[in-house]
């Protein structure tokens, strides 16, 4: 078989590109903010204050039964 030249990748629109980045700039943005959350809610649940409630909002069991 001949060897064909490779072909150009599509390249993106300053547009596109512009969009790309504000993208990866909101996932980064939300990545960091439940990383935060998540550690919140460990130093709840070390300090004895996230008894109250699960951290979905749904209550506890009760220790009794």
């Amino acid at each position: 078989m001949p060897d064909t030249p490779p072909r150009p990748r599509p390249a993106l629109t300053p547009r596109a590109q512009a969009e790309k980045q504000a993208r990866t700039e909101r996932a980064a943005a939300a990545l960091r903010a439940n990383l935060h959350k998540r550690k919140q809610q460990a130093r709840a649940r070390q300090d004895g204050q996230g008894d109250a409630a699960a951290p979905d909002g749904v209550d506890k069991p009760d220790a009794a039964g």
